[in-house]
């Protein structure tokens, strides 16, 4: 892979322009760095040479924001694939990684519950959840309502009575030898106490997921069948329960409007455009009935038409799928408002990826047609109500950081921005915090926390120069990696044994601290010691949200009205709310170590494992001495004295005891 030479002189595309002839013409993918060595965007191309030549014309040809992107750009480097296939896996593990700011980013409108299924546990939970998914959980929808997919599941808890309750419950039931309320009414097999054995549960498991899979007929068949068996043995009690059972999956079965007669598995999935956005939903349709819907928007990056937004959205959505999901991530057929340009080869890695052939078309007619035009409009209407959300939100950030680059007289914008900020109680557990703003926008993929040491917990000046010393220690020590391992398109800012960004590589645009002109000097003073004299320092101090620049007497006054300083006080405000955090965390287990010191037979051991085992000093002081005894190495004399000194900390302001005989805490 021979990478250009970028320039630091000039700007431009023409500046890092290839030799000509030095791109190959085989498939591959490109990224382009800034002139800090970030990827700022990804792309493949079936021809890499006829590809990359395209961006290296006249600039007032191209597209707004590929203009800009290349004449932000300081190299461009590519790497030569095999296939069409391997071009699109490594072009999607490149954007999940290096996140470049240029790519196309469909960010979901809302965030969308889950139905999931923890089928790795030994018995598996059904639970309604928002989020990343997990491995080892079987996932349904999303669903457009928490509150409609909890009653469908409260419905079918009737027919497929497995376990829904949270671990403490279920221990707990297990502990006490009784299930809970659902376990007496019906809607669970009670596993925790033993009415059913693993296999049992794994059974009513395999059927529920079954049910929501699409397979809804053959249990209504069987249920039926039961039923009028039961009757003919005038077994009446029986019939009438699978009766109900029955109305129970008809009820649920409602609220899934079949719209395909042919019973299909397929995603419908739409567009809406403008210059500036496009807005994607999809429906996941499954045995023919609308399973669950989302949507996304994004900005448009370049002026690629419908075909290349369908591409770049179907690389999102599908192709982080692993294999042993693939089946129930990927269906047989994909509905598409126009087919991408490489086809063929998104086919062939959905099909990898399924196991079975995925086959992506655009429907003509029928029932399908009309139900991508349903899809359609709701995509119109989600970009309308974004549009009414953030009519201003692109460009109040920009205005905002052009405010700061004018007040603080910066040389460019600041389009990374580190806050620090520092914490204590009474001087002790002091730690700090460092939050990440990138184009306005919060990177909490970033965000890091710093126990401070060595240091008076009431000098917060002594311990803000510390943690900007050793933050930024960490960026010297990074660039020097960078510099050892350097290519001829610059410094390596990716650590070449995992593949990811170094931590601390990145250099911010300005530095931000909590407070006044004594925090201000001595994150200046850090910098200066370590020789750093082009990263801009600034102090925002509370009271009066003055702006303080090192060595000035009088503060920079910024507009109340002004959006540079409401951007100064979330990336304040964020800062204190992640250093608060992360302190609150640090003192509940020391309040909890320094309760047990005292407790005859505790060592430090069998503290951690306690602390391991309840977590914080809320579920400790909650728990009843026999739950305290099942911790391994706690007898029950050790326990009482646990309970005993847990007690003495409850912040009721109460008069404390405990009752030997139940375990329990008393107050009076």
């Amino acid at each position: 892979m021979p990478p250009t030479r970028p320039s630091r002189t000039s700007r431009g595309p023409l500046s890092y322009r290839p030799e000509p002839g030095s791109i190959p013409t085989q498939p591959g993918v490109y990224r382009f760095r800034d002139a800090k060595g970030r990827v700022i965007y990804v792309g493949k191309a079936k021809n890499l040479r006829a590809r990359l030549s395209s961006y290296f014309q006249d600039v007032g040809n191209l597209h707004q924001r590929t203009a800009t992107m290349v004449t932000t750009a300081a190299s461009v480097e590519w790497t030569v694939v095999k296939t069409e296939v391997e071009a699109l896996q490594l072009e999607y593990s490149w954007i999940q990684e290096f996140d470049p700011r240029f790519n196309v980013k469909y960010r979901d409108d809302k965030s969308y519950p889950w139905l999931a299924v923890t089928v790795g546990d030994e018995f598996p939970r059904v639970m309604v959840g928002r989020g990343a998914k997990r491995k080892g959980t079987r996932y349904f929808g999303p669903y457009s309502h928490a509150w409609a997919i909890r009653e469908t599941v409260d419905v079918l808890l009737r027919v497929f009575p497995m376990r829904s309750c949270s671990n403490g419950v279920f221990k707990r039931s297990a502990q006490i030898g009784r299930p809970c309320l659902l376990g007496y009414i019906g809607k669970c097999a009670a596993p925790c106490v033993g009415n059913v054995s693993p296999e049992e549960h794994r059974a009513i498991v395999d059927d529920f997921c079954d049910f929501m899979g699409g397979q809804t007929r053959p249990f209504v068949r069987r249920i039926e069948k039961e039923m009028y068996a039961a009757s003919d043995a005038q077994d009446y009690e029986r019939a009438a329960r699978l009766r109900d059972d029955l109305g129970a999956l008809e009820k649920a079965l409602e609220k899934q409007a079949v719209v395909l007669g042919d019973g299909a598995d397929a995603d419908v999935i739409a567009l809406a455009e403008d210059p500036l956005e496009v807005a994607v939903q999809i429906f996941y349709v499954r045995g023919g009935r609308i399973r669950g819907q989302r949507g996304w928007v994004a900005d448009r990056v370049d002026e690629g038409g419908t075909p290349e937004l369908v591409e770049d959205f179907l690389l999102q959505l599908y192709a982080g799928t692993l294999p042993d999901e693939g089946a129930n991530a990927i269906p047989r057929e994909i509905l598409v408002p126009a087919l991408p340009p490489d086809v063929a080869t998104f086919e062939t890695l959905f099909s990898d990826l399924r196991g079975s052939r995925v086959q992506i078309r655009v429907p003509q007619r029928g029932d399908k047609k009309s139900l991508q035009e349903t899809v359609a409009r709701n995509a119109g209407q989600a970009l309308v109500l974004h549009k009414t959300k953030r009519a201003s939100d692109l460009t109040t950030r920009n205005r905002a950081l052009e405010e700061i680059q004018l007040a603080l007289e910066l040389d460019e914008v600041p389009l990374r921005i580190e806050c620090y900020d520092v914490s204590n109680l009474q001087g002790t557990e002091v730690v700090a915090s460092m939050v990440v703003f990138e184009d306005g926008l919060a990177r909490k993929s970033e965000y890091r926390r710093f126990v401070i040491r060595g240091v008076d917990g009431q000098n917060d000046v002594a311990s803000m120069h510390e943690v900007i010393t050793r933050r930024f220690r960490r960026l010297l020590d990074e660039q020097a990696r960078s510099q050892e391992v350097a290519t001829e398109s610059g410094p390596m800012l990716v650590d070449p044994e995992t593949g990811r960004p170094r931590k601390f590589a990145y250099a911010p645009g300005l530095v931000v601290v909590d407070g006044g002109p004594p925090q201000v000097a001595a994150a200046q003073q850090a910098l200066d010691e370590l020789g750093i004299v082009d990263i801009p320092v600034v102090g925002l101090a509370k009271r009066l949200e003055e702006v303080w620049l090192p060595g000035q007497e009088d503060p920079v006054i910024l507009a109340r009205t002004s959006e540079g300083l409401y951007l100064l006080q979330r990336v304040r405000d964020e800062a204190h709310r992640f250093a608060i955090t992360h302190h609150r965390s640090r003192r509940s287990k020391t309040m909890v170590e320094s309760l047990l010191d005292d407790v005859p037979g505790l060592g430090e051991v069998r503290r951690k494992t306690l602390l391991k085992h309840f977590g914080s000093l809320k579920k400790l002081r909650l728990a009843t001495v026999a739950e305290i005894a099942t911790v391994p190495g706690i007898g029950e004399r050790t326990a009482t004295a646990i309970k005993d000194a847990v007690a003495q900390a409850s912040p009721t302001g109460k008069t404390v005891s405990v009752n030997t005989a139940t375990g329990e805490i008393e107050e009076s």
